[in-house]
């Protein structure tokens, strides 16, 4: 419980940090109603009032059998999923975000017992699908990276 405690005044505090840190913020154009440093509090608002229900809950989290152990082989699926995740934040510009999220798509779902040609297609339909949601759509700019010669 003393842990658990301490794990989230520190994240309290990383959290308040944070927020001071982004604040002051001013894009020099505004493409929302609400500009841009409205999401990063917004989300910072919301841990920290999870934060502080963690340090004054009357009990400690209790944990049941039903929950996956924290073992070698979940800790390796956790190091494969943030190093996915890296390769997408990496090739994301260069690749663009159609072919970046198929690049890690299918080995999630492969990662998490999915079959290959199953997986592919699905991972396939959504990154098309996810592309023309938010570009054509939702006019954000996705970039289409080697896929830019197909464009108009």
């Amino acid at each position: 419980m003393l842990f658990q405690r301490i794990f989230a005044a520190v994240l309290l505090l990383a959290c308040a940090g944070l927020a001071l840190m982004a604040w002051p913020y001013q894009a020099a154009f505004s493409y929302e109603p609400v500009g841009p440093r409205a999401f990063p509090l917004l989300l910072l608002g919301l841990m920290g009032l999870a934060l502080v229900y963690m340090l004054i809950r009357p009990q400690p989290t209790k944990h049941t059998d039903d929950e996956p152990a924290l073992d070698r082989p979940t800790l390796i699926k956790i190091a494969i999923c943030v190093a996915l995740l890296l390769v997408f934040a990496g090739t994301f510009e260069s690749l663009g975000f159609i072919l970046s999220s198929m690049l890690i798509g299918i080995p999630m779902a492969r990662l998490y017992g999915g079959r290959w040609l199953p997986g592919a297609v699905i991972i396939t339909l959504m990154s098309v699908g996810l592309y023309l949601l938010f570009d054509k759509t939702m006019d954000v700019p996705l970039p289409l990276g080697l896929l830019d010669v197909l464009e108009n």
